[in-house]
């Protein structure tokens, strides 16, 4: 069975679409091959990288990518999963061919503020968020 390409698109692909892409690589390997990308690409997020890999993701060696790369590339995308606001999904570019677009909102953690701990509590409730929802959608299908 041919695997669905999936791509989550935020705006910075510096944290809520790379874990994303991490779990849906591993919980779904078998049906999908995920990739992520950011609308204005930044710089991976270092609160993500270590509450990834307290759970055994290691993203440290991501790299962030521009949308644009996968509207010049070639390669089909068959599912378009928007992680940011409502408002930021808005601008994320349509992707040519039957493409199926989902949009799942989550905080951003890059906007957390507080201290140290406050910020990595935050940012690991956002995370098993998106691992609960990467499940759910998972047993949708």
């Amino acid at each position: 069975m041919k695997k669905q390409n999936v791509l989550f698109v935020c705006i910075h692909n510096s944290a809520r679409s790379q874990m994303a892409e991490a779990f849906l690589n591993e919980l779904g390997k078998e049906r999908y091959q995920a990739q992520s990308a950011g609308i204005e690409p930044g710089k991976l997020n270092p609160y993500v990288v270590k509450v990834m890999a307290e759970i055994g993701y290691d993203i440290s060696h991501n790299k962030t990518n521009s949308v644009q790369e996968f509207l010049d590339n070639s390669k089909q995308i068959d599912i378009v999963i928007t992680v940011c606001d409502e408002t930021s999904a808005e601008s994320c570019p349509v992707f040519p061919g039957k493409v199926k677009r989902l949009h799942w909102s989550f905080a951003d953690p890059s906007a957390i503020s507080g201290t140290e701990e406050e910020k990595f509590s935050s940012i690991r409730k956002i995370r098993d968020l998106i691992k609960n929802r990467v499940i759910e959608w998972l047993g949708e299908k």
